[in-house]
């Protein structure tokens, strides 16, 4: 495909995010990015599924950037759900909703296409591209881990560990951070066992992506103007970071959303997604982690122009 408008739309369990490019040759140029917190996760009741409020929400959010991709003449789109609609029963009522109100497909996508796209999108992001990379993409709903070694994936898998998810059904903070402990030794075990070496495991880049991520970097640099190529190649210390988390623990959700870099729904959702961080920095023993504002919609545009 060249010289076509396309566009990916990431429907995660927290946020709605849209990136639109024009695809030249097997590359693209960004052309218009747009994201909205939904929290499509929130209210969900193994059993019944997404909150109808929820579902609200996003499907409002969802017709708001299909009459935009309509009004821009975009060739061709693909949307994607992530965790919240693998787990929830009453996914394709939500499906049937977009498709009856915008015309377009939703289509939910397992966790190793979605370790695909993601770190494509992600390595896209970096310079230079690191040797060896263990990505983290820390989600409302899961949490992804893919390594890579000269950018093929070695492992990746999806874990029920995301920031929404543990904020609302896990409020009781020591629990918490005993269940990402252990979550944090599964991945080390997990990865391991996939025949990732130990020597490889010591020297890789730990990298971070989405928006728990973003917005610590966005905060660090206390950036009032969101930019993502100030983002993108951005180092936290973990240091840092514990720090952050003494403070932010300190002052309310609604204090910590007039922080630089964050945005209404943030507020909460960042204690769990900075614990996971910290718990993963400590285990591996990194001293930093290397921030991309790039990822799933990235790894799609590329997808488009690539195949």
């Amino acid at each position: 495909m060249k010289d076509k408008r396309i566009a990916a739309i990431d429907v995660g369990s927290n946020t709605i995010r849209m990136l639109v490019g024009n695809c030249t040759g097997v590359n693209y140029f960004p052309e218009l990015y747009r994201q909205q917190i939904t929290r499509l996760a929130g209210g969900f009741q193994p059993g019944q599924g997404l909150a109808s409020a929820s579902m609200e929400r996003t499907l409002a959010v969802f017709s708001e950037y299909a009459e935009i991709l309509q009004q821009m003449g975009v060739d061709q789109v693909r949307a994607v759900g992530t965790a919240a609609l693998r787990r929830a029963e009453n996914a394709q009522h939500l499906i049937n909703l977009i498709k009856l109100k915008t015309r377009l497909d939703l289509e939910i996508i397992n966790g190793e296409e979605e370790a695909r796209l993601s770190s494509a999108g992600v390595l896209s992001a970096l310079q230079p591209i690191p040797d060896s990379s263990m990505i983290v993409d820390i989600g409302g709903g899961s949490t992804e881990v893919i390594f890579c070694h000269q950018q093929k994936v070695l492992f990746s898998c999806s874990y029920p560990l995301g920031v929404v998810q543990l904020c609302e059904e896990m409020p009781d903070e020591e629990h918490r951070l005993e269940y990402l402990k252990a979550m944090v030794v599964k991945f080390a075990s997990d990865l391991l066992r996939a025949k990732v070496s130990a020597e490889l495991l010591e020297t890789c880049q730990l990298v971070g992506t989405a928006g728990t991520v973003t917005s610590l970097a966005a905060l660090d640099l206390e950036m009032r103007e969101y930019d993502r190529n100030r983002i993108n190649n951005h180092r936290l210390e973990f240091e840092w970071l514990e720090n952050v988390l003494d403070t932010l623990s300190g002052i309310s959700v609604a204090e910590r959303e007039q922080l630089p870099g964050f945005e209404p729904g943030r507020g909460d959702v960042i204690i769990p997604g900075l614990q996971l961080l910290i718990a993963l920095g400590r285990y591996f023993k990194q001293s930093s982690i290397l921030v991309a504002d790039s990822g799933l919609l990235e790894g799609i545009l590329l997808d488009f122009c690539q195949n």
